[in-house]
């Protein structure tokens, strides 16, 4: 299987490289960031909404889920905040004209970038069976549609209702509560994608799948672990917090296979010492970690607290966790040769993190997706939360786990009910308060509607939000597993490649931004979202609507509703649609912490979650204590001439969404296709730098995946150790390659070989 490059691009053949960075944001980020605003919307139109974004009365940027401070600056955005919402505000429109003059096989060449940047839809838009053409259809006409095909299903169980991370706080609990009246829990989402790795291994070790810090805990560390993340492309705003925490007295480890400018020095644009005086210097410690190597690492620093006399916190250990003993041995018996092998770092780089580990009495490790998409991810951020029970490093001010989440509501629409497998204790708050009883089997996650969809045994697809073709693994067997549906349906701000591989049928539903207002029966409504660390806050767009005929993403559930279960819904969907707060009074009575939702969430700032680990001293797990464990250490074992190659960002991408063709910080300009090498590796394989090659991967099912065209770039990455751009790598994923126990995608562990390309 293949992937071949799109036709569209042709500036992508030949890519301009010069050497990475070693410091982010600064002039630089400002210029960008006005440039590509005022190209997307003009100059009064980026005053007004870059004025409001992440403001108590402005809307939530839809770029990352980063937390806001209580006293926030005047630009309370970041150079990618300002692209994503220029991208969403933008005054570029596809109107039905367009779809008229683009016949779906023609945008089915396209690239992704270049879908995005048509513009916004305007239209409810249909392909019908066997058209060449999306035509324009009334939103009447698009439910009954929707209705006709759900209705022909022989069990609510061939539906699948996928949900992207943007999704508001009230549009995805009415969204589960539409599917699970329906009757069917599959509720795949984009952290079936990222974290459900981590929220697998927290409610296992701790009782609650979120992180336990707040924003001011960063502040009040000692010492702060970054493990694979790169805050400066893909949670700036980070980058503020982690200079304050400097400033404070912090010390911070950065654990990656590549360096990274916004972890090396932060420019802060908001200050005259980012901008005049060179910025901050943040990492003091940078560990060139092997792909996959982290469990190892934080096994041997585990077994040098263990092993040192008074190191362990051991009244903590005495009095909230379980299963000390066993993982003291393991910890103990741990060979260092052997695991150091995994790292691929020296005996000395980790007796240096050792000596600032114990001299830091609050500890935060903070981690994203470079540690989330491996086989063993579980495992590794098991040990994670060893290595901070250890030293008592949980439900201390200024200490404790931080996933960093990325989507802007993603936690939040795992909190209104978002997931496949929900608590039996949620469904049954869910049938007190609706009075019907929600199936209670098990749905899809991703990869197995995927499966289902690939083996027919699911035929209507709708997704709110994301874009599910181009996010998701093994491209080819997605892509063959969509046009095998009957329906396909996309509720979408923007025209993306998910559009263009479809089934049967198809739809594009329209739907509001985050910049824009809603206005319903009611008056003029506002969303709510929660961020990264449990806090939620109002969302209230500002901008006219970029068409008429738009509905908001409530609204949509809402209608969809009313059509699909008629008469014997007893859920007042139309009280829903008209005013929002009362889907939060709803939510007040079924989901615990949102007691008071509409008074909490009137005041500015929102309000926090209840986090019992990080409040009281309370783990909610099976034990009643925090769980330390003990799995064994693994890791990604290569063959001879192999890399492992990692999918990761441009500095100019957010997840699938192409701002532009540029890695800035990496010193790529004008291109997508290239592959980031060691110089030893690549002399080792013969492969120039400028050279092209084809990436092909390498599994234990023996089928071929190749992603062909990619220019070598020598870059310092870990040795064996190689990194290029998604969704053009996804061909390489296999759909099977997931994480054990969370089964998300093992993304970041693929393993290639290189072959000279028949175009060089």
């Amino acid at each position: 299987m293949a992937s071949k490059p799109p036709k569209s691009d042709p500036v992508q053949d030949a890519p301009h490289v010069a050497g990475p960075r070693h410091a982010a944001a600064g002039l630089p980020a400002i210029g960008h960031s006005l440039r590509h605003a005022q190209q997307q919307m003009g100059l009064k139109r980026t005053a007004l909404t870059l004025l409001s974004v992440n403001q108590k009365d402005g809307f939530d940027c839809p770029g990352c889920a980063w937390p806001e401070p209580e006293h926030r600056h005047t630009m309370e955005f970041c150079e990618n905040g300002a692209k994503a919402v220029a991208e969403e505000a933008t005054v570029r429109r596809v109107t039905p004209e367009f779809f008229a003059a683009h016949p779906v096989a023609d945008l089915a060449t396209r690239s992704g970038y270049w879908l995005g940047q048509q513009g916004r839809l305007t239209h409810p838009m249909y392909l019908p069976e066997g058209g060449e053409h999306y035509e324009p259809v009334t939103w009447e006409r698009a439910f009954d549609i929707v209705a006709e095909e759900i209705a022909a299903l022989r069990s609510p169980d061939e539906a699948v209702f996928y949900t992207s991370g943007r999704t508001s706080n009230e549009a995805a609990f009415l969204y589960q509560l539409f599917a699970r009246e329906l009757g069917t829990n599959n509720l795949p989402d984009c952290s079936n994608m990222c974290h459900e790795s981590s929220g697998s291994a927290l409610t296992e070790t701790i009782g609650i799948g979120k992180g336990s810090v707040l924003l001011e805990d960063l502040h009040k560390a000692d010492l702060i672990i970054v493990a694979g993340q790169n805050p400066g492309t893909n949670h700036p705003r980070m980058l503020t917090a982690l200079e304050q925490a400097k400033a404070n007295g912090a010390r911070i480890i950065s654990v990656n296979p590549l360096p990274e400018a916004g972890l090396e020095r932060f420019k802060n644009p908001q200050t005259a010492k980012g901008l005049v005086a060179g910025g901050a210097a943040l990492t003091d410690l940078f560990l060139q970690i092997r792909i996959g190597g982290d469990q190892a690492l934080f096994r041997l620093l585990n077994k040098l607290i263990v092993q040192t006399e008074g190191a362990v916190d051991e009244e903590f250990v005495r009095a909230h966790t379980h299963g000390y003993e066993e993982f003291a041995d393991a910890a103990r018996d741990a060979d260092w040769d052997e695991t150091l092998a995994a790292t691929g770092l020296t005996r000395a780089d980790v007796e240096k993190a050792f000596a600032m580990v114990l001299g830091s009495r609050r500890t935060i490790v903070c981690w994203a997706m470079g540690l989330t998409q491996h086989k063993h991810s579980v495992p590794t951020i098991r040990e994670i939360v060893n290595f901070l029970l250890l030293r008592g490093n949980i439900g201390r001010p200024g200490a404790g786990v931080c996933p960093v989440r990325g989507h802007s509501n993603v936690q939040g629409d795992r909190t209104m009910g978002i997931f496949e497998r929900p608590a039996p204790a949620f469904l049954d708050a869910l049938e007190k308060e609706f009075a019907f009883a929600p199936p209670r089997r098990h749905g899809y996650d991703v990869v197995r509607a995927i499966r289902a969809l690939r083996d027919g045994q699911a035929k209507v697809f709708f997704a709110m939000g994301g874009n599910f073709v181009s996010a998701s693994p093994d491209t080819d067997v997605t892509e063959a597993a969509m046009r095998r549906a009957r329906l396909t349906v996309h509720v979408s701000t923007k025209l993306n490649r998910s559009h263009v591989v479809t089934g049967a049928r198809a739809l594009i539903l329209p739907t509001l931004g985050r910049t824009e207002r809603d206005v319903q029966g009611g008056g003029e409504q506002f969303v709510t979202v929660e961020d990264s660390m449990g806090m939620v806050h109002a969302s209230r767009g500002r901008l006219e609507p970029a068409s008429p005929y738009l509905l908001s993403e409530p609204a949509i559930v809402c209608r969809l509703a009313r059509r699909v279960l008629g008469g014997k819904s007893r859920v007042p969907w139309e009280e829903f649609e008209r005013d929002y707060a009362t889907i939060r009074d709803r939510i007040a009575r079924v989901i615990p912490g949102f007691e008071d939702f509409n008074a909490r969430v009137a005041d500015p700032a929102g309000f926090v979650l209840p986090h019992a680990p990080r409040d009281e001293r309370r783990f909610p797990t099976a034990t009643g204590k925090a769980n330390f464990t003990a799995a064994p250490v693994e890791y990604p074992r290569l063959p001879p001439g192999r890399l492992l190659l990692q999918t990761l960002r441009s500095h100019d991408q957010y997840n699938t969404t192409i701002y532009g063709l540029d890695d800035r910080y990496r010193g790529i300009r004008n291109g997508r296709r290239v592959v980031l090498v060691n110089p030893a590796d690549a002399a080792e394989l013969k492969v120039a730098d400028g050279s092209y090659v084809d990436l092909v991967g390498e599994w234990r099912d023996g089928l071929e995946r190749r992603a062909p065209g990619f220019r070598v770039v020598h870059y310092p990455t870990a040795r064996g150790c190689a990194a290029a751009y998604y969704p053009e790598t996804n061909v390489l994923v296999p759909l099977d390659a997931t994480a054990d126990t969370s089964n998300t995608p093992a993304s970041k562990s693929v393993v290639v070989r290189l072959e000279q390309s028949a175009a060089d």
